[in-house]
């Protein structure tokens, strides 16, 4: 198993962590106030600060853009919209880069690499019709509009996606849709044009042949954001995660992607490289609070010493050290797989990242909160957005026991087989 990066991800990776720490993180403080400002206002919150524009262009002027898109379907992408060298990255290389852009909040976004604009132009780029791609992953990939992903449910346990309720039915050459989604996260930025919606089409096939994906402009007739729903107190500003009714809505049947009934091949197809996106992210995330606690624990003296060695502090200290950089391995060979085998070969290793990186990252985070004392709690520093962000992701792309699940069962195999008749399976 070679992990090592390819000599442009290992530069790009170098490149994203001093654009990041130099250009976006003296930026950040300015652009979360001014949403704290507008939303003490009474005002709308979901605006583009121009900051976050200004660093957009520059950081797609440095080739720092789109790093996300894949080998393969996303070389010829990558040439006319994406990095450096005109080629897609593999898993493992965008994992290192992922990890960079994870620290703040804004990066992903800056770099055209957030969620889940990632994982809706992934399915464009694999799933897509020539013209699905051009009229919406073009402006996707130029940052000029932004997605969402319409799934999970209000009304239904959305862990088991066979739930899902609400319709994409398919009548003549259209389908009309009905049915309320929540924690549609992109759907309140100003820029979001268009929503990747899954649907239940045909409630008598096969239990994962009943679902279909379809393409539904956010504009469209019948289409209503109800509100954005606060995670932790968080909006996550200017992107937002809102609860959207749909009624009646009509689009062509040309919309769907990949045909009637392909929903579940899709999100397989989808959420692998996504959850690994997302635990690198974290990863940074952790590394992020794990820095901050560092400085402000051998800044900040108490009762005569340093506050990190004070009590335990020095053992959670080298605690998180060893959590985040076993996490960083597994989630490496998750991608190695991913890279080298596909989603069968890796759906293992992907439950087992999703399931114990979150979790890492806020332990992590909340240690960094209880250094930093009574600040840790405030606005004036990043750890109470960055654990609202790490717990929850623990719900996100499947809760933990989903996750733990599938790899109990799978380690369960052997054993369960050798008994009689596979007694307990």
């Amino acid at each position: 198993m070679d992990l090592t990066l390819s000599p442009l991800a290992q530069e790009l990776a170098d490149e994203v962590d001093a654009f990041v720490r130099e250009k976006i993180e003296p930026a950040e403080v300015e652009i979360q106030r001014f949403y704290a400002d507008l939303k003490a206002k009474g005002e709308s919150s979901f605006v583009v600060h121009p900051k976050i524009e200004e660093l957009k262009a520059e950081a797609r002027a440095a080739g720092l853009w789109n790093m996300f898109l894949p080998v393969g379907e996303g070389d010829e992408w990558a040439e006319r919209f994406g990095t450096r060298g005109g080629k897609g990255f593999s898993n493992v290389d965008y994992a290192a880069i992922a990890e960079k852009t994870g620290r703040t909040a804004l990066s992903p976004m800056i770099f055209n690499c957030n969620a889940p604009d990632t994982g809706n132009m992934e399915v464009l780029l694999k799933y897509g019709t020539r013209e699905q791609q051009e009229e919406w992953l073009v402006p996707l990939l130029e940052g000029k509009i932004r997605s969402a992903f319409l799934m999970t449910e209000p009304a239904v346990a959305s862990s088991d996606a066979t739930n899902m309720d609400a319709r994409a039915v398919v009548d003549g050459d259209e389908v009309v849709i009905n049915g309320t989604k929540w924690w549609s996260s992109g759907a309140a930025h100003p820029d979001c044009k268009v929503f990747v919606f899954m649907g239940l089409s045909d409630p008598d096939a096969d239990r994962h042949a009943r679902h279909s994906m379809v393409l539904v402009p956010a504009d469209a007739p019948g289409v209503t954001i109800k509100r954005a729903l606060p995670v932790m107190g968080q909006l996550d500003e200017p992107f937002g995660h809102c609860e959207v009714e749909l009624k009646d809505v009509r689009v062509p049947l040309s919309n769907v992607l990949a045909g009637p009934g392909k929903a579940f091949a899709i999100a397989q197809g989808r959420l692998g490289p996504g959850r690994i996106h997302h635990c690198m992210r974290l990863l940074g995330l952790a590394e992020m609070a794990l820095e901050r606690a560092c400085t402000r624990g051998t800044e900040r003296v108490a009762f005569g010493k340093p506050l990190m060695l004070l009590g335990g502090n020095r053992e959670r200290l080298a605690k998180a050290r060893i959590q985040i950089d076993m996490a960083r391995l597994l989630v490496q060979q998750a991608a190695w797989k991913l890279d080298n085998g596909g989603t069968q070969a890796a759906r293992v290793d992907v439950s087992a990242i999703k399931a114990i990186v979150p979790s890492i990252a806020c332990d992590v985070i909340d240690f960094a909160i209880q250094i930093h004392g009574g600040g840790g709690m405030s606005d004036d520093f990043p750890l109470t957005a960055a654990y609202a962000n790490a717990r929850s992701l623990r719900l996100a792309d499947g809760p933990d026991e989903v996750h733990l699940g599938m790899v109990a069962r799978e380690e369960l195999k052997p054993y369960l087989a050798a008994t009689s008749g596979g007694a307990g399976k």
